[in-house]
């Protein structure tokens, strides 16, 4: 029997992978704040991926759907919400190592991440995508399959913020505080940017259709759904 608990593992850990916005503000709040935030921020993205591993292992049609509709809406929600956390990156200082508090803002890391992870639908078919690659089959009605595959995916995310965090706070100790300063508002300015860009330029729309938010794994590797009831005569 394949081991859903160990492909979910390498499927989450293959997607939190790209560094993008989410790794890069990891990385801002451990050197700025400490591994505990850095941390923590990895966590709410760990469990966003988690939420759309578990949709695309039931493959719900109605939150799909939903999700798909709205992608441009959820985009540009996401876009300011980088905005705002880029503009606090650029003209706000970071605490000197001294003045750091451990527990400062830890819920807002956490469901910052969450919130700007589901912000982008395109999560929930890069999981579709990668399910039918690794060969994992529907397992919506085996609630305990579906649950050692989102486990994985879980612990396989939050493997490589993790890692990413343990990096960042290796080398945290050897800046100097004008450095820091300096890897805040290049963060910002990071962050704004790839703001900017979901707010006015990423527009294409996503091919998915009616049976693959249905039956998204299945109509992915080519295969046809075996219906759920017997077909009224």
């Amino acid at each position: 029997m394949e081991n859903l608990f160990v492909k979910g593992l390498i499927v989450g850990f293959c997607l939190a992978a790209p560094v993008g916005p989410i790794a890069v503000l990891c990385v801002q709040r451990t050197i700025s704040h400490g591994k505990l935030a850095g941390l923590v921020s990895g966590l709410g993205a760990a469990v966003a991926d988690a939420l759309y591993g578990t949709l695309a292992a039931f493959g719900v049609t109605v939150i799909s759907s939903f999700l798909m509709d709205h992608r441009l809406v959820f985009q540009r929600l996401g876009g300011g919400i980088l905005l705002v956390l880029g503009a606090r990156l650029l003209f706000l200082k970071p605490p000197k190592p001294e003045e750091v508090d451990a527990d400062r803002g830890l819920a807002a890391d956490f469901f910052s991440t969450l919130v700007l992870t589901l912000t982008n639908p395109m999560t929930f078919v890069a999981f579709v995508a990668i399910f039918a690659t690794f060969g994992i089959g529907a397992v919506h009605g085996h609630s305990f399959l579906t649950a050692e595959l989102v486990a994985g995916v879980l612990l396989g995310s939050g493997a490589w913020f993790a890692f990413l965090v343990g990096l960042s706070n290796f080398f945290r100790g050897r800046f100097r505080y004008e450095t820091l300063v300096a890897i805040n508002r290049a963060t910002g300015v990071f962050v704004i940017g790839v703001g900017i860009l979901y707010l006015f330029f990423l527009r294409k729309e996503p091919k998915v259709s009616p049976e693959m938010l249905r039956h998204p794994i299945q109509a992915l590797e080519g295969r046809t759904p075996v219906p759920t009831a017997a077909a009224t005569p």
